[in-house]
């Protein structure tokens, strides 16, 4: 069995159509949920969570197609962002929470932000930690210094090749970036690494999916938003390792033209903050609540 976050009760609660997510919860209060990001699972919030926990409701789900969760076969819109915050909005007020905080890293922070701009009267604080939206993305990715997201352009491609290339050797694609990505590799022990390895290996297609919706369906629902000046109305914190010194953008800038109640804060330890600096990430998602 692969580890669990101590003292939480797990949930697997249907969402749409065939699609149920694994959802560890725990805590009394108002309720925070906490998305993972990519190569990982809820795991990665355990130090976070369990702090919160001391005074907050806290929703740990596995995102569709990853984890335990539910991975369905990849449709036009199945793993669109759109899709999986509505994953999300459906699996909180299924425990009961009409309205929510919402915090989310890498990955899961594009499912936050998704959220964000979608159910504006659902979300009422949001932290996104170590990405940039989608749209700003690929507009920053310019020359050598892409080489650095490689893993967007090759899970970019049309079906069949990235899942062949992935499936050869998964636990060197995955490992690659657990190692590549963390500046404390004390931070993921044997047995999480173990199990986010796991995980990705059995949801090989799904992850694909994910990230070839970010090269489609997901930059057309941010352009969409752009050109109609939609922006986020709740307090934003966004919390980032200084990418834009190496990739030669302003990340501050980039987000504050969607947030204008924005508090952003470059970080000095490595991509998996949560699982890297926990007191910092719950600080500053503490503060977020406090606005």
């Amino acid at each position: 069995m692969p580890p669990t976050i101590p003292g939480f009760t797990y949930h697997r609660v249907p969402v749409a159509d065939g699609v149920s997510l694994n959802a560890a919860v725990s805590g009394s209060g108002s309720p925070v949920v906490l998305l993972h990001g990519f190569p990982q699972t809820h795991l990665m919030w355990r130090h976070v969570a369990a702090d919160l926990a001391a005074d907050h409701t806290v929703i740990c789900p596995d995102l569709r197609g990853y984890g335990a969760s539910d991975k369905p076969a990849e449709t036009d819109g199945s793993y669109a962002k759109r899709t999986m915050a509505d994953d999300i909005v459906t699996l909180a007020r299924a425990l009961g929470h009409d309205r929510f905080a919402l915090a989310g890293h890498d990955r899961g922070a594009l499912v936050a932000f998704r959220a964000g701009l979608d159910h504006p009267d659902t979300v009422t604080h949001l932290a996104c930690l170590d990405v940039l939206p989608t749209r700003d993305m690929w507009d920053v990715m310019h020359g050598v210094t892409a080489a650095v997201g490689f893993h967007l352009y090759l899970m970019a491609q049309p079906p069949g090749l990235p899942e062949e290339l992935i499936a050869a050797a998964p636990d060197a694609f995955f490992g690659h970036f657990l190692d590549l990505w963390t500046d404390d590799p004390q931070a993921i022990p044997a047995d999480v690494r173990t199990a986010y390895l796991d995980a990705c290996r059995a949801a090989v297609p799904s992850i694909v999916a994910d990230y070839r919706a970010s090269a489609g369906v997901d930059l057309a629902h941010d352009r969409a938003d752009r050109d109609a000046g939609n922006r986020l109305r709740m307090p934003v914190a966004v919390l980032q390792q200084d990418w834009g010194a190496a990739l030669g953008f302003d990340a501050a800038a980039l987000w504050g033209a969607w947030a204008p109640d924005l508090r952003h804060s470059t970080v000095t330890c490595g991509h998996f903050m949560a699982e890297e600096a926990p007191a910092d990430v719950a600080k500053a998602l503490r503060d977020l609540l406090a606005r």
